[in-house]
């Protein structure tokens, strides 16, 4: 019944608690430097700034890409580490 490509529960809060803390992190790192770039925070769709839509579209861009990545990267990094470790190890409940 217990199947390799399967998850447990547990592992899949974990992968999904990596996802957004990557996700947070590196939305942190963008606001920072392009504040060290240009002077101020990245736009926002929802901002009523004066940026103009290239720097819109640049900083979705972006932060749509680097984000993307870095969900990416530590979804399959949190499996790779459960797929290490016995299903027995990762849930308590068991």
């Amino acid at each position: 019944m217990s199947d390799k490509k399967s998850q447990t529960m547990v592992a899949r809060l974990v992968g999904t608690a990596a996802a957004l803390a990557a996700a947070w992190i590196v939305q942190q790192g963008i606001a920072q430097g392009w504040k060290a770039k240009t002077g101020h925070k990245p736009p926002k769709p929802d901002d009523d700034s004066d940026a103009g839509v290239a720097e819109l579209v640049a900083a979705a861009a972006l932060t749509g890409a680097l984000v993307a990545v870095a969900r990416v990267l530590a979804t399959r990094g949190t499996a790779r580490f459960t797929a290490k470790h016995d299903d027995k190890d990762l849930n308590p409940l068991d």
